[in-house]
């Protein structure tokens, strides 16, 4: 029997997507969950976890960091956030720049996280192209990867007129910003059009990665992920979305609650935080963590990000707690680090849930892990066990 299979007994389990059980057994077999519930028995043959006592968790999910692309205490030589030479990187990828031994991901464990989603930043209207990865696995991260189709980053706001202001380039206004998104969609849709009118006539075409990474956008592929933090911003990205028919996800959305029932209506998720930061500048003068609470109250699906390093990525379920506390129904927040996230960037089939066919990420804890005093004591991602917290201290497996 491989390492990557066995069984939890005992535990606490709180699947996410059904009722919490005491006593049963998850089963773990080649990395993957086979069985679950409170009248599962282990199977003969499988070493047994006995986790009397503990909470198990499924992993949780990043939906929004930088981790391994702004590697923390490394200076300018580990940041590559931004690829600032142009306002339109839509052909550059996230996972070109990730390097898999960024602290942030030994903390990630820590933390009980077991995936992210890494995205470029928000220096530029068009970013540049995310991934889900695991944040523990093999030597590169293409040994980690979940998802390589995931998203494009966008911003719009303060960042991209202030950097590109700064040049005395366009875009230096909020107009400018929504001019180059516009333009760079209506390129792709004469792109497009050209690249299939000569798929019909057998004609050669040249190809161009900036445009075609728009078009997986428009054929709904990738996600539209939009960092925004004014309501009028996301009214602007609520338009565009409208105009040219991507699929839009909020990114911060430090003001959505202002018009959280319009993005209720048009089934528009949000991503919110980092809560944990100072109003560091205009737009996030409203920044408040009760505003999660009344967004979610509006029927909109939310996820909680760190934005790592920016808050340290550990701190995911911290931030959990404080909305908790501020008003955001548990199961709710449970769902923001765990299904949600998984299910609004599109890998929800892999990763979020204790549940029969998904990957086995779990998370054993000393206790809620809605409780800040609570700690992971062990966690598995694929059913190979990634970290252990023992005698004072938190150890990572090797890498296989």
């Amino acid at each position: 029997m491989t390492d990557n299979s066995f069984v939890i007994t005992g535990a606490h389990v709180v699947p996410v997507d059904g009722p919490a059980f005491d006593g049963g057994a998850v089963v773990v077999q080649d990395g993957r969950i086979t069985a679950v519930g409170p009248d599962v028995t282990p199977l003969d043959g499988l070493p047994v976890v006995d986790a009397a006592g503990a909470w198990l968790l499924p992993g949780f999910v990043e939906a929004h960091g930088h981790v391994g692309i702004h590697e923390e205490a490394n200076g300018p030589a580990g940041n590559d956030t931004n690829e600032m030479t142009g306002p339109n990187m839509a052909a550059v990828r996230a996972i070109d720049a990730v390097d898999i031994d960024d602290e942030g991901f030994r903390d990630a464990l820590s933390g009980g996280v077991t995936s992210i989603v890494v995205k470029p930043g928000s220096g530029n209207p068009i970013g540049g192209q995310t991934v889900a990865v695991k944040t523990w696995g093999g030597r590169t991260i293409d040994e980690q990867l979940i998802s390589d189709a995931v998203s494009v980053k966008s911003a719009l706001g303060e960042n991209p007129k202030r950097v590109y202001g700064d040049k005395g380039q366009t875009p230096s206004t909020r107009l400018g910003v929504a001019k180059v998104i516009r333009e760079a969609f209506v390129a792709a849709q004469d792109y497009r059009a050209a690249r299939d009118a000569a798929a019909r006539r057998d004609e050669p075409f040249t190809r161009d990665l900036t445009k075609e990474t728009l078009v997986r956008v428009l054929d709904g592929e990738l996600a539209w992920d939009q960092h925004t933090h004014r309501h009028d911003d996301i009214a602007t990205a609520i338009r565009l979305a409208d105009e040219f028919g991507y699929r839009l996800v909020v990114n911060h959305g430090t003001e959505a609650h202002k018009i959280a029932d319009l993005l209720a209506e048009k089934g528009i998720p949000v991503i919110y935080g980092p809560m944990f930061t100072s109003r560091s500048k205009v737009e996030l003068r409203d920044r408040g963590i009760p505003n999660l609470t009344t967004i979610a109250a509006a029927g909109v699906r939310v996820a909680i990000t760190t934005d790592a390093p920016v808050v340290p990525i550990n701190m995911l379920v911290t931030q959990a707690t404080m909305a908790v506390r501020d008003g955001l129904p548990r199961q709710t927040a449970l769902e923001a680090i765990t299904s949600a996230p998984a299910d609004i960037l599109g890998f929800g089939d892999r990763v979020g849930r204790i549940a029969v066919g998904l990957d086995a990420d779990l998370v054993l804890w000393d206790g809620d892990p809605l409780d800040a005093t609570s700690r992971a004591q062990r966690v598995w991602i694929e059913g190979r066990q990634v970290f252990a917290y023992f005698d004072g201290q938190g150890v990572t497996t090797p890498r296989w």
